[in-house]
Parts: structure tokens; C-alpha cells; sequence
């Protein structure tokens, strides 16, 4: 789409090259450790402090946006600068680029974890699925805080987890959604949200190729599971589950778990043994947690599996943030304005913490936490990333040998 296609000018902001923005992102991928939080600081340091890429209220405006969009906040950052910078392939090789690294350790510890018996109880699993409790806990908490500060919203919470705890289905998980935004409009007012005024987002795509993507976004969530039901299809099953996940997870990047658990353990198609191995491991490799979608991709009880698997997954999840940054950026700046978009937003992302509490107590803390020792191991870990500010990475890694020795 060209920028005269009622586009908005990147005022104030050049254009680059597509070997510039993937040389810049690989680094990001390669260093990134943290989490989403800070992913988005190592992106203003990198392309507003140091490049220039973009200016400080710019970049606010981008994370505004991403935050506000289901999907991963970081790689929907990266996309859009990667868009703005160098268009369309600009967007790909952002996230080509920024997801590679832990793309390759993920599917590694795929097929490593199956060659060791990932499946069965040995002791390092025990203690990746112990620190797994520690990390979802420390996320509910911290989600909890921003997303559920007063009675209104923990109450849409409370009402979330229990929905989510009484029907653990997709169908539920949606309900959940459902939900806390309608609950947002009737109950919340848009205040709690912040009212900041903020300068318009440069885009090089204009509406009319926005509706086309947002049109293309919601086809696909309905149209996919018509056609893995009608067929029957192992591949369309795949992609539709992962597509589905990676549209709903609003909040943060950990409530892409409850989703997947639903798609997949609770089909049958992954082990939970193995699911929680491979989340585990995601807390301890950088760039961004929806790589864990390519662990599961590789280890699928059905074809396709291996790094083909790893592959679809890894399209299907991430398919639909790349179609809503590309719909949303160009209607963002009047969107944001809607008192009655902000109350339902806020609703959802309060529900969407109590999506995430259910699936705390299961499967996490019930597949993690089988003895005392690894009770033990779980409240260590959880003490060390909250009291300790110890690094989610380290954290796993040293729960994950404590458990080979102990468990």
C-alpha cells in the first residue's frame, strides 16, 4: 500500500532499510531477557534514545496501541516500528528477526526434552514445572495491581476466574472476555484508564487498507474452526487453535497459557507434563513468551510435528497481532477517544487477570507443585523473583537443576 492510499505522512520520523531493521531487531532477539515490560525498554533505548528512529511520544503512542490490541505487546511494538520504517517487509523482518533466536532454543528443547523423556517425571522437569508456578503467580500479582487496582475491576476478576474455573473450555475462555467488557461498559467509567492527550501516530497505510486487515482478522477467527471442524484436517485443527490463542490474549503475554492448555492439553494433543516443561523453559530464553508456541508446534501428538509444526505454529499465533497492528494503526488516533471503548477495555483486561488466576490453580500449581520439595522449590523461586528481583531466566534455570538433584 502506497503512502498516497489515504494514508498518514511519517512526520518528523525517515525511512530505513530492510537489512537495517533486521541487523537492529536480531540484536534485540538475541539480548532481550525479561519479559514483555522490558522488552518495551530495551525498544525506547534502542530506537528512540540511541537511533532516533522515532520520537519519545511516538514511540508512547505505539505502545498505547499494542497495549490496548489483544497479542503480544512487545512484537506488536516491534512490528510497528519495523512498518514504519521499512513497510511491510520492514514489519516481517522485525519479527523475523526479534523471534528467531528463541525460536531455535525453543524447538531445540523440543526435541531434546523428548530424546531425555520430558514426558515422564524426571527431576529437572519437576523443577522447570515448580518455577512455572512462581513465575504465573508473580504475573497474576503483578497484573493484579495494574489491571485490578480497586473493588470494581478485582470484582470483574473474581467473576473471570470463577467463570474460567467452572467451564475450562475455549467457549468459557471467550465467555470470560465477553464478560468483563460488557461489565466494563455498564459499571467502569473511562477515567480509571488515564484521559492523556497525545499526538497522532504516523502510519504509512491508510484506512481503507486498515479495514481490509481487520476484515481479514475476523474472518479468519470464524472461518478457520468452520473449516478444521468440516474437514477434520490434523494441520487446520493446528492453526486454528493457535490462531484463536493468539486473538484473545489481552492483558499480557501470560494469558496466552489458559488458551493454549484449552487448544491443546485439554484436547489431548500435548502432554501436560511437557506443557509446562516447555512454559517453563520460555520464562528462561529470550524475546518474546509467544515462542512457546513453537515448542508445542514441535512436540504435536499429530502431523504436522517437528520444526514443520513448529513452523505453522509459530505463523498461526503470531498472524493475527501483525493483521490488528496493520488494521489498527490507521484508526487508533479516534478509537482511543471512545469512553465506551476505554470502559470495555478496561473490563476485559480486568477478567483477563482472573483468566489467568484459574489457570494458576490449574493446570500450573496442580501439574507443579507434587511434593514438599517441589512446594519448596516453587516458593524459593517465587521469593527470588519477587523479594530478590532475580531474573526470570535464572530463576528456571536454577529451579530446573535444583530439581534434577532433589526431586
Amino acid at each position: 500500500m502506497s503512502a498516497g492510499d489515504g494514508s498518514v505522512a511519517a512526520a518528523g520520523q525517515s525511512r530505513g532499510t530492510v537489512a537495517e531493521v533486521f541487523r537492529v531487531f536480531l540484536g534485540l532477539g538475541l539480548t532481550s531477557f525479561g519479559g514483555p515490560v522490558a522488552h518495551l525498554g530495551y525498544f525506547r533505548e534502542a530506537f528512540v534514545i540511541r537511533r532516533k528512529w522515532l520520537s519519545e511520544q511516538a514511540y508512547a503512542d505505539l505502545v498505547a496501541l499494542c497495549q490496548f490490541l489483544p497479542g503480544p505487546a512487545s512484537s506488536q511494538v516491534g512490528m510497528a516500528i519495523g512498518l514504519q520504517r521499512a513497510g511491510y517487509a520492514g514489519l516481517v523482518v522485525a519479527w523475523a528477526a526479534f523471534t528467531l533466536p528463541s525460536v531455535i532454543l525453543m524447538v531445540a528443547f523440543a526435541y531434546g526434552a523428548a530424546a531425555l523423556g520430558a514426558q515422564g517425571g524426571s527431576g529437572w522437569i519437576q523443577g522447570l514445572k515448580a518455577a512455572a508456578v512462581a513465575v504465573v503467580a508473580n504475573a497474576v500479582l503483578g497484573m493484579a495491581r495494574n489491571l485490578a487496582p480497586d473493588r470494581e475491576r478485582a470484582t470483574i476478576a473474581v467473576i473471570g476466574m470463577v467463570i474460567a474455573m467452572l467451564m475450562p473450555t475455549a467457549l468459557g475462555q471467550l465467555l470470560v472476555i465477553a464478560a468483563g467488557g460488557g461489565i466494563g461498559i455498564l459499571w467502569l467509567h473511562p477515567g480509571l484508564g488515564g484521559d492523556g492527550q497525545h499526538e497522532m501516530i504516523a502510519v504509512p497505510l491508510g484506512k481503507r487498507a486498515g479495514a481490509g486487515f481487520l476484515a481479514m482478522f475476523v474472518a479468519l477467527l470464524f472461518i478457520l474452526p468452520a473449516l478444521a471442524t468440516a474437514t477434520g484436517d490434523a494441520m487446520l485443527r493446528m492453526v486454528e487453535g493457535f490462531y484463536r490463542s493468539g486473538s484473545l490474549v489481552f492483558g499480557g503475554g501470560h494469558v496466552v497459557l489458559p488458551l493454549l492448555q484449552a487448544a491443546f492439553v485439554d484436547t489431548g494433543h500435548v502432554s501436560k507434563e511437557a506443557f509446562l516443561a516447555g512454559y517453563g523453559v520460555a520464562q528462561a530464553v529470550p524475546g518474546p513468551l509467544f515462542t512457546f508456541a513453537a515448542y508445542l508446534g514441535a512436540i504435536y501428538a499429530l502431523s504436522p510435528t517437528g520444526v514443520v509444526g513448529a513452523g505453522v505454529a509459530l505463523l498461526s499465533i503470531f498472524l493475527p497481532s501483525a493483521l490488528l497492528i496493520m488494521g489498527g494503526l490507521p484508526f487508533w488516533d479516534s478509537l482511543r477517544k471512545s469512553p465506551l471503548v476505554r470502559r470495555a477495555l478496561l473490563g476485559v483486561n480486568a477478567a483477563v487477570v482472573g483468566l489467568l488466576a484459574a489457570a494458576l490453580y490449574h493446570p500450573v500449581f496442580t501439574e507443579g507443585v507434587t511434593s514438599p520439595r517441589a512446594m519448596a522449590i516453587a516458593a524459593v523461586s517465587f521469593v527470588a523473583l519477587t523479594a530478590w528481583k532475580a531474573p526470570p531466566w535464572a530463576v528456571v534455570v536454577a529451579a530446573g537443576a535444583v530439581g534434577f538433584l532433589a526431586l
